[in-house]
């Protein structure tokens, strides 16, 4: 997996102070798309142990609510077993930590990926201009829904993450 970026202390991408790992690859390619830079999964640098380190680090401090994968796509499938492979490692070496995922792809088309399970929140579907809706909180348009994961599995009926 490529990455642009890790943003510390971040408050923009997920409830509380966050970090951010910016992936690079998505084929969603939505027009005007806020980071159309990461579309491509051969850009960026080498996700390595370093960024993997350097990850840890902001994430490990005590007033950091939690991550969120955003880019990109990080349910791109050249993306998603380094994804969850790190979801699986929070979820073990930090477990008070919240994992927030932003992805193109809609939850009727990832929900039944056993994996999902472990991520907090879901903001899903594609950036769609003329649905742009700047009272928002989370998503850039209004066929987008930021979703409560434990609680949609539990119920079977989506449960919307309250802002």
């Amino acid at each position: 997996m490529n990455y642009h970026n890790i943003t510390k202390d971040d408050m923009l991408n997920g409830d509380g102070l966050r970090v951010v790992l910016w992936v690079a690859g998505c084929t969603h390619h939505c027009h005007n798309c806020q980071n159309p830079i990461t579309w491509d999964v051969a850009g960026g640098i080498p996700f390595d142990e370093d960024a993997e380190k350097e990850l840890f680090d902001a994430l490990s401090k005590p007033y950091v609510e939690g991550i969120t994968f955003s880019g990109g796509d990080p349910l791109h499938p050249f993306n998603r077993d380094e994804v969850f492979r790190l979801v699986k490692k929070i979820r073990e070496t930090l477990p008070q930590k919240n994992i927030w995922l932003y992805t193109g792809f809609l939850w009727e088309e990832i929900k039944d990926i056993t994996e999902i399970a472990d991520i907090d929140v879901i903001a899903e579907g594609k950036f769609v201009e003329e649905l742009l809706d700047s009272k928002l909180h989370w998503v850039g348009s209004s066929n987008q829904r930021v979703i409560d994961v434990k609680p949609t599995l539990e119920s079977g009926q989506i449960v919307l993450h309250n802002t």
